[in-house]
């Protein structure tokens, strides 16, 4: 089956975010890509953007660099921090080298300068879709641990470890940071998006759990608490 025709095949079951706060633009997109068949839903600001993304349903997002009140940098790197590795296509009118770099720097997958035809954006939309379709699916290791984004499956030795929302979010970036401390605010930032200001108690409980499912019965602890600074996760 050539890619035309598996895109094709597949675009009904195809869900795209659209994260853009300019009304008329986010339309034209919106009913552009309905036109071709895709799903797609909308959010005007950084914010809700995020906690739509987060939910990891989206086959792609197309992200605005600049959004109300978290902008589209931010998103991204809240969103790669937590594992979720949905294909990112960034809109801005900014044309310089330097937001580009950041946004690619950041987890970013392409990059569109506004303005736009429509019929670059769907190039660029089924180009990322052709490289989703293909890719191996990311995984994320530390021992023993396997931990798999996209299916949001996590194992210790083999065996499977269920895991909430929020002890997956917590795992993830640790697993991404190896190595290195990991502070307090930044789980709040990353996995709580900071909203409302989040207890370090809160964040204490979830490391407590996940040590619990991660840590308990196995050989070496992974988890460790770094007094006065935040967490760290053994390499090996």
């Amino acid at each position: 089956m050539s890619f035309t025709n598996g895109i094709a095949a597949f675009v009904a079951f195809m869900r795209l975010l659209v994260v853009e706060d300019e009304t008329k633009v986010a339309r034209f997109i919106e009913r552009g890509l309905r036109e071709e068949g895709f799903t797609v839903e909308t959010a005007g600001d950084g914010d809700s953007g995020l906690a739509k993304a987060r939910e990891g349903t989206f086959d792609l997002i197309i992200l605005d660099v600049m959004l109300p009140q978290r902008d589209g940098f931010s998103v991204l790197r809240a969103l790669r921090s937590v594992g979720v590795c949905t294909r990112v296509l960034m809109l801005t009118a900014r044309d310089g080298v330097v937001d580009r770099v950041q946004g690619l720097d950041l987890g970013a997958d392409d990059y569109l300068v506004k303005p736009f035809a429509f019929a670059e954006l769907l190039a660029r939309v089924r180009a990322l879709l052709r490289r989703s379709l293909t890719e191996e699916q990311a995984l994320l290791h530390a021992a023993d641990v396997q931990v798999d984004l996209r299916a949001r499956r996590v194992t210790r030795g083999g065996k499977l470890v269920t895991l909430s929302s929020k002890e997956f979010g917590v795992l993830a970036h640790l697993l991404r940071r190896a190595g290195s401390v990991v502070t307090r605010s930044e789980l709040a930032e990353t996995v709580w998006e900071d909203l409302p200001n989040t207890p370090s108690n809160v964040i204490e409980v979830t490391v407590y759990h996940l040590r619990e499912k991660i840590d308990r019965g196995f050989s070496p602890a992974l988890i460790q608490t770094v007094r006065g600074a935040g967490y760290l996760l053994q390499k090996t």
